[in-house]
């Protein structure tokens, strides 16, 4: 038996998509824990490029079974139109949903748009998916278990009670009356049903007897350390958990510790969103870099803030999720810089920082760089780390040093086979 976790080490977009794709080529499960469709997943194999939101990275493989885990609040309509979307392509996902998961509906949409409306200039930066509200009502005792749908008579009760609760909320609070009717939900939650409910089950059940068979179990996390609700960069975070830590518990697999975390890290520093970002590039440099490496966000389709390499967001990240080994993706797409910065301390008040602190100090630190030598070589086609540039190698070696984890994979393009595998690392 093996037990994996993949999970991304910064603010979310570091391509774990591509590694849950290579490494579900020898897993029997794949597992989302938590997050909902409000971030996405891009893969590139030999099927076509890809962006997933709610369906696990290992839909290409026909041999996994992948679980949309308890954790998760799901958008039914979102599912049922991305697993459509996928057979439109020739791809039937094997896919099996917990009936632990909570639903996502479109009121939680209005509600999370009201709400960054209402912010205004100081707005979370909220996709605006419903997530939040969603994570809101499971903590209120307001959600409904996605297992409702095979209960009908029971789920148009529960409906109809959280409807009537949502509107009166929206009057009071939002002054808004008539958005949306009970009547408009249930057909809602209806239709999908249609695609979502043969697909329901206690998952649980598979992942124990999958785990007491020995098999390959992959969990797969949606954005990063530092959109953590508890150890991000609290406010402008998500709503759930993102940890390696919580994997098998929103995963639904309990008493059993992850023997491998694999934390995804980029070449260089991205996000979308709000929220504090120290190593922010130089304008000229972050436009011709984000238009190069198609920097922009899988779910929304927002530009990318981009950076120079933050190793002190990077170490904590990898520290706070426990990782065994780091995964540095993009690597070529810093191909034809002729020098890059990486960021080792913040400085704040005269204070020097070498652990990455709250936002108070965040939002008004400058990065502590050193530069080092760029290359120019086409290097997409290398699969071994000796045959990269010299000076990638250095790179590559400078982050490790700095971020105190072995980086084991390097990633020279998007696709599938575009990697370099240094081996097993102790």
């Amino acid at each position: 038996m093996s037990i994996e976790v993949v999970v991304g080490a910064n603010w979310g977009d570091e391509g774990k998509g591509r590694m849950v794709d290579y490494l579900a080529q020898d897993a029997d499960f794949v597992v989302r824990f938590q997050g909902g469709n409000n971030a996405g997943h891009t893969v590139v194999n030999e099927f076509g490029e890809f962006k997933l939101h709610l369906l696990p990275s290992g839909v290409f493989n026909p041999n996994v079974v992948n679980i949309l885990g308890p954790g998760m609040v799901i958008d039914l309509k979102g599912l049922a139109d991305e697993i459509a979307n996928l057979k439109a392509r020739g791809i039937t996902p094997n896919l099996r949903v917990s009936d632990r998961a909570t639903i996502c509906f479109p009121f939680h949409r209005l509600e999370d748009g009201w709400e960054e409306d209402r912010l205004g200039k100081n707005a979370y930066g909220s996709t605006r998916r419903g997530i939040a509200p969603a994570y809101g009502d499971r903590t209120m005792k307001k959600a409904i278990q996605i297992g409702e749908l095979l209960y009908p008579e029971r789920f148009r009760e529960r409906l109809a009670a959280v409807c009537e609760w949502k509107l009166q909320k929206a009057e009071r609070f939002y002054g808004r009356t008539g958005e949306f009717t009970f009547e408009e939900m249930l057909a809602w939650s209806e239709a999908a049903a249609e695609t979502v409910a043969p697909l329901i089950c206690d998952t649980s059940v598979l992942l124990e007897e999958g785990a007491r068979a020995g098999k390959k179990i992959l969990f797969e996390a949606q954005l990063g350390t530092l959109r953590d609700l508890s150890f991000g960069i609290y406010p402008y975070t998500t709503s759930s958990c993102t940890l390696a830590a919580y994997a098998p518990i929103g995963g639904g697999l309990f008493g059993r510790p992850a023997d491998r975390v694999v934390a995804v890290v980029k070449a260089f520093s991205t996000c979308v969103g709000e929220g504090p970002f120290v190593t922010l590039m130089e304008r000229e440099l972050a436009d011709q870099l984000r238009e190069s490496a198609k920097e922009y966000g899988a779910a929304t389709g927002r530009p990318r803030t981009i950076g120079h390499f933050d190793a002190l967001a990077t170490r904590y990240g990898a520290q706070v999720q426990g990782a065994t080994e780091i995964a540095l993706t993009k690597l070529d797409s810093l191909t034809g810089m002729p020098s890059l910065k990486i960021c080792t301390h913040y400085t704040h008040e005269g204070k020097v920082y070498d652990r990455f602190p709250l936002n108070a100090v965040l939002e008004e630190a400058a990065p502590v760089y050193e530069e080092t030598a760029g290359w120019s070589e086409d290097i997409s086609g290398v699969r071994e780390f000796s045959a990269l540039p010299e000076a990638a190698r250095k790179y590559v070696l400078r982050i490790e040093e700095l971020v105190q984890c072995p980086i084991r994979y390097v990633s020279v393009g998007p696709e599938r086979e575009a990697l370099i595998d240094r081996g097993a690392r102790g």
